[in-house]
């Protein structure tokens, strides 16, 4: 006990709080066993529009925990072993309470949205969230009780520290859903990642030093074709810290051994294998994959892997033997050719698939802005294929200028998700070579369709959960060549739906209605 005078606070009022608090915190940790696993297609507008707020909110507890952290440090520094009962709890009970709310918002944001069901990384960030949540409570009403009663304060100190430890985990964990589990010791020192148990960070290699590309003849069906189509499609919700399903698709082994739904593959038989199976069901099936808002597989990829994998599925096949179907190789032809392998081909070639040195030169600058995002549509083409669904939430219209030196040669404009606006599409006039545009779920609205109408050879136009209306949807009468237009989740009306198709009775559009 201290010598110091008692706070004069109610005791009576004291256990009330305590008694609230813990209610509160019991809520909390029962609340995922009562709701369950997301629901996405049943959950109403509401619950994602107030979800999206966890990633602003998150931000109150953290810092003020950190400052309150601190305090106590230069309090124990200075040799306070008591505590003081003139001193304010208000920043531990708004820390506390901003770390329920953060909670609230990101558990919606959690029934929000399919793609975190199975996702043993996002489940760990919900519950460690929830454990911070009721550390901070419990912090909070310890102090409480220390003022009143006068006592030490090591015991709330202790568990001052230990939230704050929580609260760096929950941190670590969200920051590896957003970004990848290996996000914040990507670039660490070579101790520092032996010591975490990581593997040493790939060597980039220079121009200088870079292999020649192997030709046709040389390149395995596997690592050299199926296996970066898996890459681009699949591997960014099946990785090591990232594994849906408990099914890594990163390695052939990985890929074999499947996840809690069996195996990945049936060697010789595609249509029993797990993934083809995925990739074909309806896109308006929740089992579909890739998810709704990621890439789709194309259906070139797809007969790739069908007949890879109906062929045995070896990873040591060579693209030379003469057993390889016509239409397999066309499909192959139509492949992205990556930037480094674009750089790496003989000034001979070069000239003959992309006769612009000055183009090749600005790929590869936007490909180390955003690694794997820019990718050729062929190796025989100077037309160009970017997407943002790795990028995302991170990706806005300061990124998108940067697209503008290479506007003309784009072919597929992929921003699904980004923080993109109408501003950032208009930076995009130059691209009005453009077939396909995606910006599904963008801050975009009407006055981004005026850009749009610039592009004529427009053939798909996403613009899934955007706030267009009927007055920007109805310009698009004007793109004579549109084949498909989703307008899912938008402010667009039936009787406009109606009135465009009168306009353009070639085009698909879609407006996410379940059959």
């Amino acid at each position: 006990m201290s010598n110091l005078q008692q706070r004069p606070f109610p005791r009576k009022r004291l256990w009330t709080l305590t008694i609230v608090s813990a209610l509160v915190a019991m809520g909390l940790v029962l609340t995922p066993f009562w709701v369950g696993s997301p629901h996405r297609e049943t959950m109403p507008d509401l619950v994602r529009f107030l979800g999206h707020f966890h990633p602003v909110l998150l931000h109150l507890p953290i810092g003020i925990f950190a400052l309150i952290l601190v305090h106590e440090l230069v309090a124990i520094v200075g040799r306070r072993r008591v505590a003081d009962p003139e001193e304010s709890t208000f920043p531990l009970f708004f820390g506390a309470a901003s770390a329920v709310v953060a909670v609230i918002a990101g558990f919606l944001l959690y029934q929000g949205e399919v793609q975190f069901k199975g996702s043993e990384l996002v489940e760990r960030h919900l519950w460690s969230g929830i454990a911070f949540a009721v550390a901070a409570i419990t912090t909070w009403i310890c102090k409480e009780w220390t003022l009143v009663t006068g006592a030490h304060a090591i015991f709330y100190r202790l568990l001052l520290f230990g939230s704050v430890g929580v609260m760096a985990f929950a941190s670590h964990e969200g920051a590896s859903v957003t970004h990848g589990e290996d996000y914040l010791t990507e670039y660490a020192p070579a101790p520092i990642r032996q010591w975490l148990g990581h593997q040493q960070k790939p060597t980039i290699k220079s121009e200088a030093v870079i292999a020649p590309v192997k030709s046709s003849q040389d390149q395995q069906l596997y690592a050299d074709v199926v296996a970066p189509i898996l890459e681009r499609r699949c591997i960014q919700c099946h990785k090591e810290g990232k594994s849906k399903g408990k099914f890594r698709m990163d390695s052939y082994e990985l890929l074999l051994r499947g996840g809690k739904e069996g195996a990945g593959i049936v060697p010789g038989n595609a249509m029993d294998s797990n993934i083809v199976v995925r990739m074909t069901l309806p896109k308006s099936d929740e089992e579909h994959m890739p998810p709704e808002g990621k890439p789709e597989v194309e259906e070139h990829e797809l007969a790739i892997i069908k007949w890879w994998i109906d062929q045995g599925a070896d990873r040591t096949r060579s693209l030379g033997g003469s057993d390889v179907p016509e239409n397999i190789r066309a499909a192959i032809a139509l492949l992205p050719t990556s930037v480094s392998a674009a750089e790496e081909k003989s000034p001979e070639t070069a000239r003959t698939e992309v006769s612009d040195d000055g183009l090749r030169l600005q790929v590869a600058k936007i490909s180390k802005a955003f690694p794997g995002a820019i990718t050729f549509e062929s190796q025989q083409s100077d037309k160009l294929i970017f997407t943002a669904a790795s990028l995302r939430g991170s990706f806005n219209d300061a990124d998108l200028k940067t697209l503008e030196a290479v506007g003309e040669h784009l072919n597929s404009l992929d921003l699904a998700g980004t923080q993109v606006t109408d501003l950032g599409v208009a930076q995009m006039v130059s691209g009005k070579n453009l077939k396909m545009i995606r910006l599904s779920e963008t801050r975009v609205t009407d006055a981004c369709i005026d850009t749009l109408l610039a592009m004529p050879d427009l053939e798909s136009v996403n613009l899934y959960g955007t706030k267009v209306t009927d007055g920007g949807v109805l310009k698009l009468s004007g793109l004579s060549r549109l084949k498909r237009l989703y307008l899912w989740k938008t402010e667009v009306s039936d009787g406009a739906v109606q009135a465009l198709q009168k306009s353009l009775p070639a085009c698909e559009i879609t407006r996410g209605v379940s059959p």
